[in-house]
């Protein structure tokens, strides 16, 4: 991954525990770097850098913003199963103490942290349960500042279907300083657990226990755009799926969840149908 001039060189104060970056991986970059720009509106690039195996970067910006990064998936991580997927990246403030710290707490390493040259530290980690994130630090500095979460091509929301969501929420409060914010009681489907920062008042994401037709718990990431018809139209016209909605959901937001033309889930939030 490589957002290093844009991401995550500020205080970690203001960053630690939360997403700084957003990674695809799969088979086939350009493809996917066109879904995903017809779809959001990112405009796709060659970072010059290359990712850990040798094999080019590619970086996806919302205007001169910095969103997401595409890759194809690694030998070795194809060799163990790896299918197009998105994962999210975790700042942390040392990425080994917090890897150690994981562990303790029930997660497992997949990937012992490592240095990219430039950008900074990670490792590839799961939580109890299984579902995969990054642990990341950069190496270093201050960029300027976000754009306002809900601009266009941001990810506007973040949502754990978790193994166990009341044991899910323990083990990330604990590894990441969140707060439990407002719950939601969705009946059969159980608690929906919305999750910010201590001292915050604003919502940061959601977490639930996965529905049993869930083939395993994962991360899931909306992406931000204008209208959420037109958009899922437009993932359609690309070769996507609409797996879910279009759904209103509290706050008066539109959302639709859908898989891209690998296969690759991903979510997309509006403030208007």
């Amino acid at each position: 991954m490589s957002e290093a001039n844009t991401m995550s060189k500020a205080p970690t104060t203001s960053l630690q525990g939360k997403f700084v970056w957003y990674e695809w991986m799969g088979e086939n970059v350009k493809a996917a770097a066109d879904f995903y720009g017809h779809v959001v509106g990112w405009k796709a690039k060659d970072s010059g850098m290359s990712d850990t195996s040798g094999r080019p970067y590619t970086i996806l910006s919302a205007g001169d913003y910095g969103a997401a990064g595409m890759m194809t998936i690694p030998a070795e991580a194809k060799a163990m199963g790896a299918r197009p997927c998105w994962t999210g990246y975790v700042w942390v403030e040392d990425v080994d103490k917090a890897a150690a710290k994981l562990i303790a707490a029930g997660g497992a390493v997949k990937r012992a942290p490592s240095d990219i040259p430039g950008v900074g530290r990670f490792a590839v980690v799961t939580d109890p349960h299984g579902a995969f994130f990054m642990l990341f630090r950069d190496a270093g500095g201050n960029p300027p500042p976000p754009p306002a979460p809900d601009t266009p091509g941001l990810v506007g929301w973040r949502e754990l279907h978790a193994g166990d969501g009341a044991a899910a929420f323990a083990f990330y409060s604990g590894l990441f300083g969140w707060a439990k914010r407002n719950a939601m009681d969705m009946g059969a489907m159980g608690v929906y657990q919305l999750f910010g920062f201590a001292g915050g008042d604003s919502d940061y994401g959601g977490m639930m226990t996965r529905t049993p037709q869930t083939p395993g718990p994962f991360w899931l990431y909306y992406f931000n755009v204008p209208a959420i018809d037109a958009a899922g139209e437009r993932v359609k016209a690309k070769g996507g799926k609409i797996i879910n909605g279009p759904m209103e959901v509290p706050g008066g937001q539109w959302i639709v969840q859908g898989l891209d033309p690998e296969g690759a889930m991903f979510a997309l939030l509006a403030p208007k149908r």
